[in-house]
């Protein structure tokens, strides 16, 4: 039996499977990967080949259009298991009352800061309970230097998501038919590129700045990205290639809404529709995405679909590892990013809001006209193409 896994989380798996085998010696499963820039791409291409992949890891949204994917409830139903740990994720997966993927790992955002840096310039580390605005006053305090010596005050990386958040934050929908929230958030990354202390969006292209080098680097006070950085910075640490100190608060909120409210975006495993050993494969999935996989999982840092409170402690650990504050991550009300529906990603996500947004980043459109544009694509490229035939069972 197959299944493709992304790269980042392909090691993790190895150790889950190992467990499952124990209680399942009869059952073998080769984990393969692709590597990250061309997964969802290639991916897609072995499976409407027909390659012979049983188990199928990812954005569920990605997949939904191919037809590839097995509905879950009759198995789930068969095996008795168990989905309270889910919570409200699990409903929120549905579409057209159906579930076709099942989270192993969600991803959630945090604010990442360098603990060394605050502490060098005797300024108060940042707040749990911060406002965007608060967030902007900070940045630009801890800003200084120039060229190769530069210290940010933050870094938002090139995706729309660093901007559109605030909108999400709110309860907004990037597919909702009024998006004058998501003007405010443009605006203030803009903003924040004009004040100087965040990297422009033009020089992160032109040199290829990414969050993870850039933050590792040690001249970035505070770095907004998901949970996934958690293990990045670990592994740096093992490896010796960094030597501040570090810590998570919870990103900044807009006002009126409450501290801790972050964007998610669920992971899923799957079951490919084609595959000749559905049951056996179902009892992966049901291992890996249910509180025995979970809890492996969580020990190494990733936040996951199932939660218990076993697994809470696993993930949080014995404190001998940073961030001294990553029980904020398992306290976080949780917005989806965007709606898990075929095209939301490849077409609202990554064209419309992505072209649309460095537009006016590149000072070529207002965030007003870039808004305006948004609108009237979603409505021609999304809505009338793929509107009415899918619907999540809760908005």
């Amino acid at each position: 039996m197959k299944m493709t896994v992304l790269s980042d989380d392909q090691n993790a798996f190895k150790e889950v499977f190992a467990e499952f085998k124990k209680e399942n010696p009869n059952i073998d499963v080769q984990i393969d990967t692709i590597p990250q820039q061309q997964y969802y791409e290639k991916l897609r291409m072995q499976l409407s080949s027909g390659e012979n992949i049983d188990i199928i890891g990812g954005n569920m949204d990605v997949f939904l259009d191919t037809g590839i994917l097995e509905p879950l409830d009759d198995y789930i139903a068969k095996n008795k298991m168990d989905v309270s740990g889910f919570g409200p994720l699990y409903d929120n997966l549905k579409v057209n009352d159906k579930t076709y993927g099942l989270p192993y790992r969600k991803s959630n955002w945090m604010l990442y800061y360098n603990k060394t840096l605050f502490d060098e310039m005797k300024v108060p580390y940042p707040k749990a309970d911060m406002t965007w605005d608060e967030f902007r006053d900070l940045a630009k305090k801890m800003t200084k230097g120039e060229g190769a010596n530069k210290v940010y005050g933050a870094f938002l990386h090139p995706w729309a998501q660093t901007w559109y958040m605030q909108a999400v934050q709110t309860g907004a929908s990037i597919i909702d038919k009024d998006l004058s929230p998501f003007k405010k958030g443009l605006q203030f990354r803009m903003d924040m590129e004009k004040d100087g202390s965040i990297m422009s969006w033009a020089e992160q292209i032109t040199t290829n700045a990414h969050y993870n080098s850039a933050f590792q680097k040690g001249n970035v006070a505070m770095n907004v990205i998901g949970d996934w950085h958690v293990a990045q910075l670990r592994a740096a640490e093992q490896e010796k290639k960094i030597s501040f100190d570090w810590d998570v608060v919870p990103i900044p909120h807009p006002a009126g809404v409450p501290a801790n409210t972050s964007l998610a975006t669920p992971v899923s495993l799957m079951l490919n529709k084609n595959s000749k050993n559905k049951d056996a494969a179902f009892q992966v999935i049901q291992f890996m995405t249910g509180a025995k996989g979970a809890k492996v999982f969580a020990s190494k840092g990733f936040l996951t679909g199932y939660t218990n409170d076993d697994i809470r402690k696993a993930y949080i650990g014995d404190g001998s590892l940073k961030p001294k504050n990553i029980h904020y991550f398992v306290e976080q009300r949780e917005y989806a990013e965007y709606p898990l529906l075929p095209g939301v990603k490849n077409i609202v996500l990554n064209n419309i809001y992505k072209q649309e947004g460095e537009m006016a980043l590149t000072g070529a459109q207002t965030a007003d006209q870039a808004i305006q544009k948004i609108g009237d694509r979603v409505q021609k490229e999304w809505a009338d193409k793929y509107a009415k035939d899918y619907k999540n069972t809760k908005k």
